[in-house]
């Protein structure tokens, strides 16, 4: 409490009793008690509204999470990022959440151009450069997990591929990526490292495509992620490509800028890089944040 603002004892008491105080001494003690009473009051009141805090856990300038929140997500994030959407509703009730999966080169296009999102989880940091690089972020980016590539073939493997070496051989159809998507950037990493040139017959443009053709036996292999492998095990095989020849890429989150429902932007994203969220990445294969 500063000067201006501490109590005058002699207007205190002067209400009280309609004479001024004349200390402990003086011809009037019942004035003295009133008036020190009254300063005892006042100050308990001031410490009282100077140390309240918010409960635990709230803030006063934080909104109720409410509404629709809308997420554009890579692909290879579809069946993670599904339950992790669940998850969310279920810890706030009333909210929905929904989803916009597609290639992040694809989405980060449509943001860029307007379109209505809240929140957008990219499949590699160049795609989300895209979207800051033209001031359609709020806030930095950040890293909540990392993915890394693998062989997909049909199930049984009926080619023998064994690997990324067998990719090259004219006889073997294979399925990539676009070199814009993720996914593509990650197999042109794997054919370098490994030394190989690789001629594919269908680049997706999204990592879902690539899934597509194995599994319904329209190519022999495919690069996609191991994630994909993991979440499509009854119906391909995956054929492991060793660290020295493997890419590992990293998905960024982040608000996007003037987003339709930013208090639920915020608290989706804390979801996602929180415990709960993490839990439901790694067991869909998924690598730590780093």
């Amino acid at each position: 409490m500063d000067a201006d603002s501490e109590p005058d004892v002699s207007r205190l008491s002067a209400r009280a009793g309609g004479r001024s105080w004349r200390g402990p001494r003086g011809r009037h003690p019942a004035l003295f008690t009133v008036a020190c009473a009254a300063v005892a009051a006042l100050v308990l009141a001031a410490c009282s509204s100077s140390t309240t805090t918010a409960p635990s856990g709230s803030s006063p300038t934080s909104g109720k999470v409410s509404g629709t929140v809308v997420v554009f997500a890579a692909t290879s994030l579809t069946d993670a990022f599904d339950k992790i959407g669940a998850g969310f509703e279920k810890a706030h009730p009333g909210v929905t959440v929904k989803f916009n999966y597609n290639g992040s080169s694809s989405l980060a296009t449509s943001i860029n151009q307007g379109a209505p999102a809240d929140v957008f989880a990219s499949a590699a940091p160049a795609n989300m450069k895209t979207v800051t690089d033209a001031g359609d972020a709020a806030g930095t980016p950040q890293t909540f997990t990392r993915n890394t590539g693998e062989i997909m073939v049909e199930k049984g493997n009926p080619k023998k591929i064994t690997s990324v070496k067998d990719l090259a051989n004219p006889a073997v159809k294979v399925a990539v990526c676009a070199p814009a998507v993720p996914c593509g950037a990650v197999a042109t990493a794997i054919f370098k490292n490994a030394g190989v040139t690789v001629k594919p017959v269908s680049e997706e443009t999204n990592v879902g495509g690539v899934v597509t053709k194995v599994t319904l036996g329209e190519v022999d292999a495919g690069i996609v992620y191991v994630t994909d492998v993991k979440a499509n095990e009854g119906k391909a095989t995956g054929v492991p490509i060793p660290a020295s020849q493997n890419d590992i890429t990293e998905y960024p989150i982040v608000q996007v800028k003037n987003a339709p429902n930013a208090t639920a932007a915020k608290a989706f994203i804390s979801y996602v890089l929180g415990p709960d969220g993490q839990q439901v990445l790694t067991s869909f294969g998924f690598l730590p944040p780093g």
